[in-house]
């Protein structure tokens, strides 16, 4: 049992770092009732169908196709979710510039190493 719930608590997990939700898993039939529909009506294959719904055909395809306003509503994935944004915008002003003068060995001063007392253990 704990390792159904442990591997279930990890799909969601994942599911919610790429932010996806219940409702999103929910709603796939409408999503292949949709692509169907596009796909008799239109003749639009799936990677067309995911450009004008997902991608850089969606502006366009909204202004044409209003009656379709309600049927794109109900999509999944249609939440918007400013993490990558955030998580973008933090990636690039937190990474560092490379200054390899800040790293540097500096020799022991204490005399216990040069004594030999904190050496490891050697076999006779």
């Amino acid at each position: 049992m704990n390792k159904v719930f442990s591997i279930l608590l990890s799909v969601v997990i994942l599911l919610q770092s790429f932010g996806m939700h219940a409702d999103d898993l929910v709603q796939i039939d409408e999503f292949i009732t949709h692509g169907q529909f596009h796909s008799a009506q239109y003749g639009d294959n799936a990677i067309v169908f995911i450009s004008k719904h997902y991608g850089e055909l969606k502006a366009a395809h909204e202004e044409e196709h209003q009656e379709e306003r309600e049927d794109h509503e109900r999509l999944p994935f249609q939440q918007q979710s400013h993490t990558m944004s955030v998580m973008g915008f933090t990636l690039g002003s937190v990474i560092p510039e490379f200054r390899p003068f800040n790293f540097y060995y500096k020799a022991p001063l204490s005399s216990l190493h040069s004594d030999g007392i904190l050496q490891p253990p050697r076999l006779v």
